[in-house]
């Protein structure tokens, strides 16, 4: 049992876990090394470099800060966030409880070059299989996206439907072992999708060779969840694609903080880490006020 877990590696995660390893909460950071900062080859707004530095070796430095302190540091993709009487953390390869979260994730940057999938969007189209699922009970449904977190989405409409098509949109499946056997479960699209069509409500998606079919509803959950996402699923308030907290990073649902780019319209890392500051200390204060 960790007293918290942080998700995402980025400046805001990495902030956070320094204050919460030196009060002494068993810590653990989870995230892929997909952060944008690691593409950011000339840094010269971050306070306290006389010179230019880069994204790759920030990041760096700050990972190797946090283990000295004491913060374990897994690379994996977080797929889902259960709340159980404690939160249930799972991965592609395992799964982890604590007693507090801090979504870090950043902003996500899925690019989905489908023609109507905004138009359906609450019509057919839809973010959330928790939310939305009841809604498709025995109706013919879709999961967008090719990983681990489609197939995590799949599983959880089998609750209401067994009509379930995985479509990839042109791109090669690409999920772990934890998933390799449930595959067959679904059918499975790999052809890339041109337009989704329908009436007032989603009806049928349009291929790039020509070809159709028909469908009732499509979940999109694109490449890996991303902090609005785990926030949906959650039942987290959101402004537009940022979580919404309070002046201490705090969400609506008790346990949950965030803080960085999926918490804030203004996306710098001086604000990710000072973000990350704020919620390391209520996150310590939240977790000591359970032990009292």
């Amino acid at each position: 049992m960790y007293d918290v877990i942080i998700i995402g590696k980025g400046p805001a995660g990495l902030s956070a876990a320094l204050y919460t390893v030196r009060a002494k909460l068993k810590t653990l950071i989870i995230g892929k090394n997909d952060s944008r900062l690691l593409k950011a080859e000339k840094i010269d707004n971050y306070f306290g470099f006389a010179q230019t530095i880069d994204g790759k070796w920030l990041l760096n430095e700050g990972e190797q800060q946090v283990k000295r302190l004491g913060a374990e540091l897994l690379q994996d993709e977080v797929i889902s966030i259960e709340k159980e009487d404690y939160f249930n953390v799972v991965t592609s390869s395992d799964s982890y409880q604590c007693k507090a979260i801090l979504l870090a994730t950043g902003q996500p940057h899925k690019v989905i070059r489908i023609e109507n999938l905004v138009k359906y969007e609450g019509k057919g189209v839809s973010y959330c299989s928790t939310c939305d699922g009841f809604f498709y009970n025995n109706l013919k449904v879709g999961v967008l996206g090719n990983r681990d977190y489609a197939l995590h989405e799949a599983n959880e409409l089998l609750t209401y439907t067994n009509d379930i098509t995985i479509y990839t949109n042109g791109v090669d499946l690409d999920i772990s072992s934890r998933y390799s056997e449930e595959i067959g479960r679904f059918r499975l699209e790999t052809r890339k999708i041109s337009r989704l069509d329908g009436a007032d409500f989603l009806q049928r998606i349009h291929f790039t060779d020509g070809t159709s079919e028909s469908i009732d509803g499509l979940f999109v959950a694109y490449e890996s969840a991303s902090g609005i996402d785990f926030a949906r699923k959650l039942g987290i308030l959101s402004d537009g694609d940022i979580v919404a907290t309070d002046e201490n990073q705090r969400t609506n649902l008790e346990g949950v903080f965030a803080a960085g780019d999926c918490a804030s319209k203004f996306k710098q890392i001086s604000v990710a880490v000072g973000q990350g500051a704020v919620a390391g200390k209520a996150i310590t204060e939240y977790v000591r006020s359970l032990k009292d």
